[in-house]
């Protein structure tokens, strides 16, 4: 039986993924991240260019208004990113549409940079929102040409690979942000502008790998560039069952073109799916990562990790969520994606009531406040190994070829408003119910592990036909008899 590692040098697949990666959702990682850090610097130089400019200094709260006027236009480009997928996707191809993202990035970098020289604080606001476009529509264009590139039997690892480049970046993000490196004022334009680097590299080097093969065949019905496609990423061979499998589809959907947002919130078919969607988006969402991050610095503080060592701990974290996605990825497989979710949420629910015991009892001994740095560490393991892991390949195995765009398009927009309104929500949440809002992330986490539970039906190892007839047999009350009359699965090579 042949390795993990073997079935990706086969052919050029484990390049492949590495490359589609720098450039995709590792972009979104390290813009979340790095924009802390050169924080007081970008607002000193908001005022000094105000004051060179007019004459007169800018008052402290305009400040603070424009500066999250650049926080929060990365997530209304990213909303515009992924409302804009369909369209780009459906009319460039996968291929194209990654190249043409990389090209905005790049122009972004450009304008970002020269806006220090020029002292147009207006000019950071564009191009964080064209960072935000890129982000949005990278990050899906990413896990869709990797789904559709990949076999059945390494279709989740694989889609996998888009989430541990969003950990990677995260992490990159806050290395290179440290003072001994690029996070120092005179540096903080060129800080903002590391990703493009890695755009560049994507840019040079993705015009040699070939299009989609699903989408080759489904969309553009080239078989010949299908075939090609597979033998060029995975090896030599006819993949004639892998096409069958393919051909399948593409005759279930009747030639229909790919949908509409709308279109797809009208058919009643993918209803589950949806509902799918929007559960563990909005369970992810307000899991209680958000107020993990808010609260690390002050629980490692709390802890006696001296203040100038806590952003090497915050490295610490941001390496354990690497691993543990790298590891999720070599066992998603195996252990199956269902499976993983409920875990993972179960596991996070328990945490989270953890951390609200002993942020309440912090002050009776000395021990506790290291027993919730502990905590933090297995929240980040168990969401980085469950939910956050699993997503991008559930998101693109629920939905055939027709909805994909459209489906992705629709998380996306969850995604990216929900990250808006959580922003606004989330300061009067914690300043209203402070530790205890931590008991409401474990309700809805331990909600959607249920729903996962009761509703939810494994994807590992089927047709993407096969996962569409399993959400179709599902019911109020549980799942129809229907599921056992699924399509006999394919076997192939791979």
């Amino acid at each position: 039986m042949e390795t993990l590692l073997s079935q990706l040098t086969n052919g050029n697949a484990l390049f492949f993924i590495i490359v589609l990666g720098i450039g995709g959702t590792f972009q979104n990682g390290f813009h979340v991240t790095v924009i802390s850090s050169p924080s007081p610097y970008i607002q000193c130089f908001i005022n000094s260019s105000w004051n060179e400019r007019y004459e007169e200094p800018l008052a402290p709260h305009t400040v603070t208004l424009i500066w999250s006027a650049i926080v929060s236009l990365y997530a209304v480009g990213g909303l515009f990113g992924s409302i804009s997928l369909r369209w780009v996707a459906g009319t460039f191809g996968r291929k194209r549409a990654m190249i043409g993202n990389n090209l905005i990035s790049i122009a972004a970098a450009v304008i970002m940079m020269i806006s220090k020289e020029v002292k147009s604080f207006e000019m950071i606001l564009v191009a964080r929102f064209l960072y935000g476009f890129t982000a949005g529509l990278g990050s899906n264009i990413h896990v869709i040409y990797l789904g559709e590139s990949s076999p059945k039997k390494l279709r989740g690892m694989v889609t996998l690979t888009s989430a541990t480049f969003v950990s990677i970046g995260k992490l990159a993000g806050q290395f290179v942000g440290l003072s001994e490196i690029l996070g120092r004022e005179e540096l903080w334009n060129v800080l903002l502008c590391v990703p493009t680097f890695f755009a560049v590299l994507q840019l040079l080097t993705l015009p040699f790998f070939p299009e989609a093969p699903r989408y080759s065949l489904i969309e553009k019905n080239d078989a010949d560039s299908c075939r090609k496609a597979l033998q060029s990423l995975w090896g030599r061979g006819e993949y004639q069952l892998e096409m069958e499998e393919m051909l399948t589809e593409q005759a279930s959907i009747k030639g229909v073109n790919s949908k509409s947002l709308l279109q797809l919130l009208k058919d009643r078919s993918v209803r589950w799916q949806l509902i799918t969607m929007v559960v563990i988006y909005t369970s992810i969402q307000f899991s209680g990562i958000s107020a993990i991050s808010v609260f690390s610095f002050d629980i490692f503080l709390e802890a006696g990790i001296p203040r100038e060592k806590i952003r090497y701990v915050t490295l610490g974290v941001g390496v354990s969520e690497v691993l543990t996605s790298i590891t999720c990825g070599l066992m998603i497989e195996s252990v199956g994606r269902r499976r993983l979710l409920c875990c993972g949420f179960s596991a996070m629910s328990a945490i989270m009531v953890l951390i609200t015991i002993t942020l309440t009892l912090k002050n009776t001994s000395y021990w506790v406040p290291y027993c919730t740095v502990g905590l933090v560490f297995l929240f980040i393991i168990f969401y980085s190994g469950g939910p956050a892991g699993v997503l991008p390949s559930l998101t693109h195995e629920i939905f055939i070829q027709s909805c994909r765009p459209a489906a992705f398009v629709f998380t996306g927009i969850q995604r990216w408003l929900g990250f808006a309104i959580l922003g606004l929500v989330f300061p009067f949440l914690i300043a209203v119910v402070k530790s205890f809002s931590f008991l409401l992330f474990a309700c809805m986490c331990l909600l959607a592990s249920l729903y996962i539970f009761f509703f939810v039906p494994e994807t590992k190892g089927k047709t993407l036909l096969e996962i569409s007839e399993e959400f179709k047999g599902i019911t109020v009350c549980g799942r129809s008899p229907s599921r056992e009359r699924c399509p006999k699965s394919f076997e192939t090579r791979l």
